[in-house]
């Protein structure tokens, strides 16, 4: 039986496109569902040309019912992704899925981590330091952001000449190399 994953995005998908690339044919996995706070996102575009069923959610049904759970239980979801998405898990969640929810970041936690350290402010706040790297992580979620174990990281060389788009650049391109493959390993050495 293929391991089961579902992908929670908040806005472009770009992370969630080479994810559902990578399984696309894969014996091992597949992408079940992607799941989004945001009805304008164009990640619901990229699971369209997948074929991938998506569900759009608001923060009554996301805090406040079972839903999601229910929808993810029903469906089988062996691994959470997040890629992208701004929300802090809520507890119900993370017991009812423990140590299956991951999430990437874009700098080498723990540093440049925590609430409202998304995206550009994250690379803002590395240069605006003067850091000499910067790199991915990608982490188990628990109930701080950024704070759950470390699974991966890798890391890029910060330029004297780099702005925020190349820093930002150099930063996806280690998340496409990298975040597909993490998932292929962890769902390897989970029991089926």
């Amino acid at each position: 039986m293929k391991k089961r994953i579902a992908i929670f995005a908040s806005g472009s998908g770009s992370n969630a496109q080479k994810i559902m690339e990578h399984f696309k044919r894969s014996t091992i996995a597949e992408v079940s569902l992607i799941l989004t706070n945001n009805p304008e996102a164009y990640v619901l575009q990229r699971a369209d040309n997948f074929e991938i069923p998506s569900h759009i959610f608001d923060k009554h049904e996301f805090y406040e019912t079972d839903e999601i759970i229910r929808l993810l239980k029903n469906l089988q979801i062996d691994l959470i992704v997040l890629a992208g998405f701004l929300w802090l898990v809520p507890q119900s969640l993370l017991q009812a899925f423990p140590n299956k929810i991951i999430n990437i970041h874009p700098a080498l936690l723990p540093k440049y981590g925590g609430k409202g350290m998304y995206g550009d402010r994250v690379h803002n706040a590395i240069l605006a330091a003067k850091e000499e790297e910067s790199g991915i992580t990608i982490h188990f979620v628990n109930e701080h952001f950024d704070e759950g174990e470390i699974i991966h990281q890798s890391r890029f060389k910060i330029e004297p000449d780099d702005d925020l788009e190349m820093v930002k650049f150099k930063g996806q391109q280690l998340e496409h190399a990298h975040f597909a493959k993490v998932i292929e390993g962890l769902l390897k050495k989970m029991k089926s």
